[in-house]
């Protein structure tokens, strides 16, 4: 008996196209749903994508990127974003690098967002005050390695009627990245207020016919005035050429190219000193070999004459220098590096063992680091105590309120009233994670941009509640933010130059010594202008500002 044919083969000619068709139709019903599915990007949480091992997106309803050590500030965030819900606000973005193997590190954006936190409170307190902020958290990804898609988000966030967002501030690190991402936004048309930046390129040129980045505007002086103010400070312009020498990595990073420049332009006495001594860092947040190039260039310093070395480099590497400096056979001099505002952060780095070694066996200071921290939390207090001795030398009794310098008095009571801040929120049960620790100025700065963004909102508004301000009116509020209408920063009075500047901005110099026992002492030692004197009283911008 013939075995039977093949189903198929049985099927007379309009099944087998019924049955081709059947099939092909569920083939790609399929397809529909699969590949998209496979194309579907990993994500960490609702509308947070994950890129290798990062989490890069918007969130303003309290997600931590993965950093326990801001999940409680981030929730306070998103509290204070439900409790404006149904008042007329428009939405800031805070954009900072939200993750990181570094425990230091961590703590630092837990700094910067406790910063951002108290500077939406402040904005939207009072019924007046409108529109509120609601804040939402832009993690670019390290080094602001994934700013685009972030930069994306905010773009679409910008036209959405829904999120009206109105301005991008924070910004922490001057790179090539950080660059792009400030001007991308800003050639769209969105305001940015960089509060932690200081390199020189990522800053609009005084009184150029086009700004590179139309709308922005920065609250700290750049690496080249920083570098003046220090240069200026107790009279120590006009040091001697032998005994200096400039450090500085080659490592493509626009903070440490603009501190070179900015300190090979210090004027200096005398012959020449030792010529640069350069070394390369593969990274931020990596040493690779900088400790076998550390050990080279300590040597020819050692060599020399000089006793004062300009750091042009990031924290980590400042570190790493200043143990192995301390460390080589002449170390029975003493030696001061000087550095930028990066260097506000190398006393969370530095471990008992560290600050033992920069000791030495016989429990002399072997080096003192010098910079110039963007502010510090005893500034206003020391400066104004200072400024009373010397009034009463000269005058009797106690100097009335209104002789007492503006651009003290007015920081002084802001930093007053962020303090009182921070105890009013602990009173009311707010937990920030930690109670903010003001020595690395960190959480100052951001509350400053943070609070110089409500202001110019507010400015803008005026008393129609209905109004939403658009992105060009808050562009164009910048250059209006000085004399009766600065800003009375934690960090220092800020009053904007027509190009975006924060003119004369102090820094506030100060020493991180080894000490004789235990850990190293943080001290201020004083503040420094970028003019080498105070701002003008109501903060008046000269028409012949540079």
């Amino acid at each position: 008996m013939p075995s039977p044919l093949p189903r198929w083969n049985r099927l007379p000619r309009w099944g087998k196209i019924l049955y081709a068709l059947t099939s092909t139709a569920a083939l790609l019903a399929a397809l529909v749903y699969v590949v998209p599915e496979l194309r579907k990007p990993d994500t960490c949480h609702d509308g947070i994508e994950k890129i290798d091992d990062q989490c890069i997106g918007v969130d303003g309803a309290g997600y931590d990127f993965g950093t326990s050590e801001i999940s409680a500030v981030a929730e306070a965030i998103a509290a204070e974003n439900e409790k404006i819900d149904d008042t007329p606000h428009v939405t800031v973005a805070v954009m900072l690098p939200l993750q990181s193997q570094a425990a230091g590190l961590r703590r630092q954006m837990r700094s910067d967002l406790q910063g951002a936190y108290l500077g939406q409170r402040q904005s939207n307190a009072g019924d007046g005050n409108l529109p509120k902020i609601r804040l939402v958290l832009a993690n670019p990804g390290r080094n602001y390695a994934h700013q685009d898609k972030v930069v994306n988000t905010l773009l679409d966030m910008s036209k959405s009627d829904s999120d009206n967002l109105r301005a991008v501030t924070g910004f922490n690190l001057s790179l090539e990245a950080t660059k792009k991402a400030v001007a991308r936004l800003t050639e769209n048309g969105v305001p940015v207020l960089a509060s932690r930046i200081t390199g020189d390129d990522i800053a609009n040129v005084e009184g150029a016919e086009q700004q590179r980045f139309p709308g922005l505007a920065r609250i700290l002086p750049t690496n080249k005035n920083a570098a003046k103010a220090l240069a200026s400070f107790s009279g120590e312009e006009g040091r001697e050429n032998a005994r200096t020498v400039l450090v500085h990595d080659t490592r493509r990073d626009t903070y440490n190219d603009s501190l070179a420049s900015a300190f090979r332009g210090i004027e200096e006495t005398g012959p020449a000193g030792p010529a640069d001594m350069p070394f390369t860092s593969p990274a931020i947040d990596r040493s690779g070999t900088t400790g076998s190039q550390f050990k080279q260039i300590a040597n020819n310093i050692c060599d020399s004459k000089a006793d004062t070395v300009y750091f042009a480099g990031r924290t980590r590497h400042l570190r790493i220098f200043a143990l192995t400096l301390a460390g080589q056979t002449c170390a029975d001099r003493h030696f001061t590096l000087i550095s930028g505002s990066d260097a506000a952060s190398l006393r969370q780095g530095m471990s008992k063992k560290n600050w033992a070694e920069l000791r030495g066996e016989d429990g002399s200071a072997k080096v003192t680091v010098q910079y110039a921290a963007p502010a510090h939390p005893e500034a206003w207090e020391t400066e104004l105590s200072e400024w009373i001795k010397d009034w009463k030398k000269t005058n009797d009794g106690e100097p009335r309120k209104g002789q007492l310098p503006q651009y003290l008095t007015e920081p002084k009571a802001a930093l007053d009233q962020l303090e009182k801040l921070i105890d009013d929120t602990a009173a009311e049960g707010i937990d920030l994670g930690s109670v903010p620790d003001l020595d690395d100025s960190r959480t100052m700065l951001v509350h400053d941009g943070v609070l110089t963004v409500g202001t110019a909102l507010h400015k803008v508004q005026g008393t129609d509640e209905t109004r939403v301000p658009s992105l060009t009116d808050l562009s164009q509020q910048w250059s209006k933010l000085h004399s009766r209408h600065r800003i009375k920063g934690t960090s220092g009075l800020i009053c904007l130059t027509s190009d975006g500047n924060s003119y004369n901005k102090p820094v506030s110099v100060v020493r991180l010594h080894p000490g004789k026992d235990g850990e190293g002492t943080l001290k201020f030692a004083g503040l420094a202008w970028p003019t080498g004197k105070e701002q003008p009283e109501n903060c008046v911008i000269p028409s012949d500002t540079p």
